[in-house]
């Protein structure tokens, strides 16, 4: 009889970063690694420097994404449409804040 084991290196919370997934004990998101790693080319290895942690993090993260890829790639995009909105109505630029004053 097969045994399945388990890594552990992936958490959820919805008291840290909506709930989304990340590298247990740190507060980066698996679609941290996995947009750095797909849309700037940078290496598990990189990664692992880049955000000061292991590699064992850095897969676990990219294996996380693999078998959540189609609910992933919807938060990638709804995180890239979010980013362009906030762009194009200047917020964050010339003085304009993003937190409440």
């Amino acid at each position: 009889m097969d045994t399945v084991l388990s890594i552990n290196l992936i958490t959820t919370n919805p008291k840290v970063r909506g709930g989304r997934p990340c590298i247990a004990g740190t507060g980066l998101r698996v679609t941290d690694i996995v947009m750095a790693h797909l849309f700037h080319n940078r290496t598990p290895s990189e990664l692992a420097s880049d955000y000061d942690i292991s590699m064992a993090q850095v897969h676990a993260a990219l294996a996380y994404y693999y078998e959540h890829k189609d609910e992933l790639d919807a938060d990638i995009r709804q995180q890239i449409a979010k980013a362009r909105d906030l762009k194009e109505k200047g917020v964050g630029s010339k003085g304009t804040s993003l937190l409440p004053r």
